[in-house]
């Protein structure tokens, strides 16, 4: 090439980069709207696969401050990876999303599972002065709730959350025994439909739709009034992703002797089925180790995976010990690494079972898409 030929090339590229520098000046004062970032949502196992998820316990024994070694030392004792990890947000330590624990159980290979605990204190107040079902009608908590919302939808990859937990329970303070404000049981039961509803439509408005949401029950309406009934609590099917139960043996020590996983479930599940056509999930099961543990547990599992429930999409074993018997001051152990025969159980059904689905499986969405 000659040198006036070189010359000519340089020249031309000088003004290519000159041409595109003022192309970008010029497009620097405008706002393009945004392209949609997709992010992922967790799906349903095929038919006939399970996923399975636990509660690796905690220290203060309110859920919020699980561990990844626990977690490791419940995968090693099944011989399984995770599908999710169960834990608590509590409000009253901190109301934002839980990111850094969500994170290092993504990592894991696993989906964060967050009970969402609007709670003062961690002595459980009934009622709850300030997270009552009416302030969270009014508003009272949009901010922060926006905020966990889209922490949620940066975050990007799949959340299964839950609000109300066991919500037919006199025991949490979203029950209808504490929300009446001056009305009728009726009236309160209608509060917690509307509050959870609130809650899912600024997820939605916020774009959080890698969130799945839970409707988790437990199988025993307490107490026992109509009112109480959990249909009544359902805020729809428009609302809820995905409905579940709660289904123990025995809690204490001090417990008579446990009720059957298969009688209990036949309960809730049947029940459940003729108010929401959704997937179900046992959200939390686990008996304290005694005698009949390994028996109890092997059923359940059996059941489970025999398919007698259809809709059952998944599992969560509740691997802890805690130290809350008001009789005999005992502590109760459900976790499967200190029981062998537990343990055996547990890598017969769920380690070398193929139907249960070793990763979380996922597909992605954009804002909008539900």
């Amino acid at each position: 090439m000659t040198s006036g030929g070189l010359a000519a090339r340089r020249s031309h590229r000088v003004w290519r980069l000159v041409a595109a520098v003022l192309v970008t000046a010029a497009g620097a004062g405008r706002d393009p709207k945004p392209r949609p970032v997709p992010i992922r949502t967790l799906v349903e196992p095929p038919p006939g696969r399970y996923y399975h998820g636990v509660f690796p316990g905690s220290k203060n024994g309110m859920g919020g401050d699980i561990t990844l070694d626990d977690v490791k030392i419940y995968q090693h004792a099944v011989g399984k990876s995770l599908a999710w990890v169960y834990f608590w947000n509590n409000w009253y330590e901190d109301p934002h999303f839980p990111r850094q624990t969500a994170s290092w159980i993504r990592a894991n290979g696993s989906v964060p599972y967050i009970r969402l605990m609007l709670l003062s204190k961690p002595t459980i107040p009934r009622p709850d002065p300030v997270y009552s079902l009416k302030n969270i009608i009014d508003g009272k908590f949009d901010l922060p709730l926006r905020d966990w919302m889209r922490d949620a939808r940066k975050f990007g990859s799949p959340v299964i959350a839950e609000y109300g937990v066991e919500v037919n329970g006199w025991w949490f303070p979203w029950n209808g025994l504490y929300n009446k404000e001056g009305g009728t049981y009726a009236d309160s039961v209608a509060r917690f439909r509307e509050a959870y509803r609130h809650i899912i439509r600024i997820s939605r408005e916020e774009g959080a739709y890698n969130v799945r949401w839970v409707f988790h029950v437990d199988p025993w309406d307490e107490p026992v009034e109509d009112w109480n009934k959990f249909e009544n609590y359902y805020p729809g099917d428009e609302w809820i992703d995905w409905v579940g139960a709660s289904v123990y043996g025995r809690q204490l020590p001090s417990d008579p002797k446990p009720i059957s996983f298969r009688y209990q479930m036949d309960w809730v599940y049947g029940r459940m089925q003729k108010l929401a056509n959704k997937p179900f999930i046992v959200c939390e099961f686990g008996t304290i180790d005694d005698a009949n543990q390994a028996t109890w547990t092997k059923d359940a599992l059996s059941d489970i995976l025999g398919g007698r429930w259809p809709k059952v999409m998944g599992f969560s074993w509740w691997n802890t010990t805690f130290k809350n018997d008001p009789v005999t001051g005992d502590l109760s152990n459900m976790q499967v690494q200190e029981n062998p025969k537990l343990q055996a159980i547990f890598r017969d059904f769920v380690g070398h079972n193929q139907t249960v689905v070793s990763r979380p499986i996922s597909r992605a969405v954009t804002p909008g898409e539900r």
